[in-house]
C-alpha cells in the first residue's frame, strides 16, 4: 500500500490570508499546507480521501493520472469542493467516478452540486456515481474498507480503515466501540488541530493520548492549522513513533 499525503492543512491552514506569523511566512515546505486529503494505491485500486478545494493542484503536483474512486469523510467544502474536477479524470479514463459517503454527505453535495445530477446534464460536466455507505465494511474492487464513525463536535464523520491503515479526520470523539476498530494498526494517521482546545478537532494533546491508548506502531499527524507552530518546532516534541505529516510524504506499508 501506498499513501501519498496531497494536503495537511485546514482552511484555517498556511498561509492564511494577511497573516504574519512565523508559520504563515516560513520558508519551510513542511509548513506549507494544502487542505487535508490522501491518495491510497493498494492492490491496482487508486482512490482518494476527500476532494477539497485544492483538488486540481494536488493531483497535479503528484502526477497522479488515475482515481478509480473517492471517499468522503463529510460533507463540509474544504472536504468536498474539488469534486467538479473530477471531469479530467472522467475524459482520462472515459469512465463515471464512484464517490463514497453516507447517504447525508450523497445529499448535500447533490444540493451544492445541483448541475452535475441534474436530470438533463450540461455538455462536459463530471459524470458522478453516488454511492451510500453505512458503518459497515464495504468491498471496492476486491479491497475491504471499514468505515469507523467519529464526532466532528456533533456532525457525525466517517474515517477509513484500509488492511492495517486507518484514517481520521475532524474528530475530537470516538467512541470505545468504534476504537475497538483501530486496535493493532501498522499506521494511524490522525488530527491534530493545534494546542489549545478546540470545539470540534483533537488538540495535539489529545491526539498524542489517543494515539498511546491505541498503540500503533507509527502515527501521523495531519489537519494541521498554523496555530500549531513551525514543523521544525513541533517534531522534535513527539515520540519516535508520531510524525508531523506534510504535503507530498509518501509512505509505503
Amino acid at each position: 500500500m501506498k499513501i501519498i499525503f496531497l494536503g495537511t492543512g485546514t482552511s484555517q491552514g498556511v498561509p492564511v490570508i494577511g497573516c504574519q506569523c512565523a508559520v504563515c511566512s516560513s520558508s519551510d515546505y513542511k509548513d506549507k499546507r494544502l487542505r487535508t486529503s490522501v491518495h491510497i494505491e493498494v492492490d491496482n485500486l487508486h482512490l482518494n480521501i476527500d476532494v477539497g478545494p485544492d483538488f486540481r493542484q494536488q493531483m497535479l503536483t503528484n502526477r497522479i493520472r488515475r482515481l478509480d474512486a473517492i471517499l468522503l469523510t463529510h460533507e463540509h467544502k474544504d472536504h468536498t469542493a474539488g469534486l467538479d474536477d473530477v471531469r479530467s479524470f472522467n475524459f482520462l479514463q472515459q469512465q463515471d467516478m464512484p464517490v463514497y459517503a453516507r447517504q447525508s454527505v450523497l445529499d448535500q453535495i447533490t444540493h451544492e452540486f445541483a448541475y452535475i445530477f441534474a436530470p438533463v446534464k450540461y455538455p462536459g460536466v463530471p459524470r458522478v456515481n453516488r454511492m451510500p455507505i453505512t458503518n459497515r465494511a464495504f468491498t471496492l474492487q476486491g479491497v475491504e474498507i471499514t468505515p469507523i464513525e467519529v464526532m466532528h463536535y456533533k456532525l457525525p464523520v466517517f474515517g477509513f480503515k484500509i488492511k492495517n491503515m486507518a484514517y481520521i479526520t475532524d474528530a475530537n470523539f470516538i467512541s470505545n466501540i468504534e476504537k475497538e476498530k483501530l486496535k493493532g494498526l501498522e499506521v494511524l494517521i490522525l488530527n491534530a488541530l493545534q494546542i489549545k482546545p478546540h470545539l470540534s478537532h483533537f488538540t495535539l494533546a489529545e491526539a498524542l493520548e489517543l494515539i498511546e491508548e491505541l498503540k500503533p506502531q507509527k502515527a501521523y499527524l495531519l489537519h494541521i492549522s498554523h496555530t500549531l507552530g513551525k514543523a521544525r518546532d513541533i517534531a522534535p516534541t513527539l515520540p519516535n513513533h508520531v510524525n508531523l505529516a506534510y504535503d507530498g510524504l509518501t509512505i509505503t506499508l
